[in-house]
């Protein structure tokens, strides 16, 4: 399942998450526990859990409800939820610790090394943007950033997913047509540290980062646009944003 804001258990912990910066933590527990009864599938299960696990009133109910997420995120096996292991191992093993047992302590911590860092993800890859570019063009760091016009981006950015490419396109700044481009990486990349590990586990929208050029491979036309309406909502967002861009 591609990760979208749209999802209707994605909403429901956005929700949630709100809650609980407004101090809430009974209406957190409220949206959560929606979220995990509305989840039809292994993804939104892993989700809805791993927001659960966060207000359980014992290590071993908090314990319960880590290892729920992460068979839920084991039986998936793609790169969506890959990069949430190494946080969701750690939060576990420190479980473990908590419950005096060393050894399943060590193992988790052992498994939370083992896949951090260096992304696996095989693509394709896509940017989206409002420029009316060429197959074999490139694109390199050092443009403004689309959501903080004064800012000199030292990455370019891509995605693995279509659709968030296709946001991002619908956000981007400019009176150009909307439009998604198949990129190619030119060197190594990183996942993108603004969005992994943030409110959602890992980096669920499988958001990457280079200093090195992307090469346009190709365009996509039947992406999925967004509602207007959410999508003024994502305008207004980044708008009221305070939050510092990692560069």
């Amino acid at each position: 399942m591609e990760f979208s804001p749209f999802n209707k258990v994605v909403k429901l912990c956005i929700q949630g998450m709100s809650a609980e910066e407004q101090g809430k933590p009974e209406e957190a527990v409220r949206f959560f526990m929606q979220g995990w009864k509305e989840a039809d599938n292994d993804h939104e299960k892993f989700l809805a859990a791993y927001y659960m696990a966060r207000h359980q009133r014992t290590t071993a109910d908090t314990l319960k409800w880590l290892e729920t997420a992460l068979s839920h995120a084991i039986k998936l096996n793609d790169d969506t939820v890959k990069s949430a292991f190494p946080a969701l191992y750690t939060r576990i093993a420190e479980c473990y610790e908590k419950l005096s047992d060393p050894v399943k302590s060590r193992e988790n911590l052992e498994l939370a090394r083992l896949y951090k860092d260096n992304p696996s993800d095989k693509g394709p890859f896509y940017h989206g943007t409002k420029a009316n570019l060429q197959i074999g063009d490139v694109l390199t760091a050092g443009g403004l950033s689309n959501y903080k016009s004064e800012f000199k981006m030292n990455h370019i950015y891509f995605t693995a997913l279509v659709n968030g490419a296709g946001l991002a396109a619908a956000l981007a700044k400019g009176e150009g047509r909307e439009r998604v481009y198949i990129v190619e990486p030119t060197g190594n990349f990183e996942n993108d540290p603004n969005l992994t590990d943030k409110k959602f586990p890992g980096n669920p929208t499988r958001s990457y980062r280079s200093e090195n050029p992307l090469k346009i491979i190709g365009e996509v036309t039947d992406w999925v646009k967004p509602d207007p309406e959410e999508l003024q909502r994502f305008r207004d967002k980044l708008e009221n944003s305070k939050g510092d861009i990692i560069n």
